[in-house]
C-alpha cells in the first residue's frame, strides 16, 4: 500500500526551520515527495492544482492562523485535502481549531516519526487508522 502514499505530496507548512527541515528529510526518507514553506502565505501563494494530489502537514499554533480571515483563506484553498495538524499545545481550543482546518489527525509536538507517517500512509488511503 505504499505506493498509493508515494505519489502524495506532502506539504509541510510550518514557521520553524528546524522542524521544516527535520520533517522534510523525514518524509524523503520515507519517499515521500515534500514541499515546505515557512508560512500560511507562502503556502497560499505557491499552492496550485498540484496541491490536490497532496497532504499538508500542518503547524497550527503559528501566529497567523489566530485570525479567522486567514483560517478562511487556509480552509478554502485545503478544502477536500487530508490535512494533518501539529501543535506544541494539546488544548481544547487547539483542538476546535484543528477540526476547524479539516484535520484528519492532530499531533503534539515533538511528533514521533512513525506516528506522523502511520497518518500520512492512513489519509493516503493505504493503511489503517493509526492507533
Amino acid at each position: 500500500m505504499a505506493n498509493a502514499a508515494a505519489t502524495l505530496v506532502i506539504h509541510v507548512v510550518d514557521d520553524d526551520m528546524s522542524v521544516r527541515t527535520g520533517l522534510a528529510r523525514l518524509m524523503r526518507s520515507a519517499g515521500h515527495p515534500v514541499q515546505v514553506f515557512e508560512g500560511v502565505e507562502q503556502f497560499l501563494e505557491r499552492s496550485g492544482p498540484a496541491m490536490h494530489n497532496g497532504c499538508v502537514v500542518l503547524d497550527i499554533s503559528m501566529p497567523e492562523l489566530s485570525a479567522p480571515p486567514m483560517q478562511h483563506r487556509l480552509t478554502q484553498a485545503a478544502a477536500g485535502i487530508p490535512v494533518i495538524a501539529l501543535s506544541t499545545r494539546d488544548d481544547d481550543e487547539t483542538r476546535r481549531l484543528a477540526r476547524v482546518f479539516g484535520a484528519r489527525f492532530f499531533l503534539r509536538k515533538p511528533v514521533d516519526d512513525q506516528a506522523l507517517l502511520d497518518a500520512i500512509e492512513w489519509v493516503a488511503g493505504g493503511a489503517r487508522p493509526p492507533e
